[in-house]
């Protein structure tokens, strides 16, 4: 094997463009962190295929990002939570109420958000896989007990993990589902297929939008409700230094008087509350398969929705895939309704 395919080479650059893209938008250390796990895994995929592209690429990705942190160690101040949830890659402490509900099963962590949670998956060997998460007591914003419940709501109609069980205790809460079919949409698979991702996951967004009813929908997720959260953490110290780039030129108080004007609705719908790329689940063929992470499904503008499942392809993807996303939804982008949605997702 003397020569690295297209897609070989394709595939390793869509990963260290989106390593790039977390520096930009992560805390400084964060950000090397995670643009040495990049660099490590192209040098790994470089070595198995015996070609020298990827090799230099890593070299030269590497030393431009211990140095872009170490810049904007000295220009920025830390943050208090990670600036953008990750595949966890180093040692992870599995929470006692996690190891006992896996039992003999092999457990595993894929993911923890930007608050701290974390979510296992525990495999019996025979085929059979769970998926755990578990939030620490006095977690903000993460209500597993309320997710249980939009599952158990939403999952005849549309496809969602089934609950096995759910709990809480002094040290946190968790909350066990069944596996269901399919990648998340920040799979190398789809890491190295970007666009046929970004499609699917419009589509899958439009889908859940026409299949949940809101009449009787009884979950909510309106402006009024997001603007307590967002005088909340304003109320917390959290500003400008906490948003993503786009949005810290702005001050406080212009941004926290922008999103109290919001623009009209556009479409009721029952939006995911969470339609970050992550959060879909595709079939290897780029088909939706499922959704996941539904813990603040409600009703709500469309846009709440479309505004932010688009932007988050940025920061999995790097540049460029925001109008495949609209399109595979099959809506034409509204400039007002998408710079309101993403500040006000900074903001709350």
């Amino acid at each position: 094997m003397d020569d690295t395919s297209d897609m070989t080479r394709e595939g390793l650059w869509r990963i260290l463009q989106t390593v790039s893209e977390w520096i930009r938008v992560a805390d400084a250390k964060a950000g090397a962190t995670l643009a040495v796990d990049g660099v490590m895994l192209a040098l790994l995929v470089g070595r198995l295929r015996g070609t020298p592209a990827p090799r230099t690429l890593a070299t030269v990705g590497l030393h431009g990002a211990i140095a872009l942190a170490v810049l904007s160690g000295v220009e920025r101040r830390s943050v208090t939570r990670p600036a953008i949830p990750e595949i966890p890659t180093g040692e992870v402490t599995v929470p006692d109420v996690v190891a006992a509900l896996a039992g003999n099963d092999a457990i595993t962590p894929v993911w923890r958000n930007e608050l701290g949670g974390l979510t296992f998956r525990l495999e019996d060997g025979r085929g059979a896989t769970r998926y755990a998460k578990w939030v620490a007591a006095g977690t903000p914003e993460i209500d597993l007990p309320g997710e249980a419940a939009r599952l158990a709501w939403a999952r005849y109609l549309v496809p969602v993990p089934t609950v096995v069980e759910h709990g809480a205790d002094a040290d946190g809460a968790w909350l066990v589902t069944a596996a269901v079919p399919g990648r998340s949409a920040v799979d190398t698979r789809w890491l190295a297929d970007p666009a046929t991702a970004a499609a699917g996951i419009g589509r899958g967004l439009r889908l859940l939008h026409e299949a949940l009813p809101v009449d009787r929908c009884p979950f909510g997720w309106s402006v009024d409700r997001r603007l307590a959260r967002a005088d909340e953490r304003i109320a917390d110290g959290e500003g400008p230094p906490d948003w993503f780039p786009e949005h810290r030129h702005l001050a406080l108080a212009d941004a926290r008087a922008r999103v109290g004007m919001p623009p009209g609705v556009d479409r009721l719908v029952v939006c995911h509350g969470d339609a970050c790329v992550p959060n879909t689940l595709l079939h290897d063929d780029g088909t939706f398969a499922a959704h996941v992470d539904l813990g603040s499904l409600g009703v709500a503008d469309r846009w709440a929705d479309l505004a932010v499942a688009a932007w988050s392809t940025e920061w999995n993807y790097g540049p460029g895939y925001a109008d495949v996303v609209y399109a595979g939804y099959g809506v034409v982008p509204d400039a007002e309704r998408i710079a309101y949605y993403r500040l006000f997702w900074d903001l709350a």
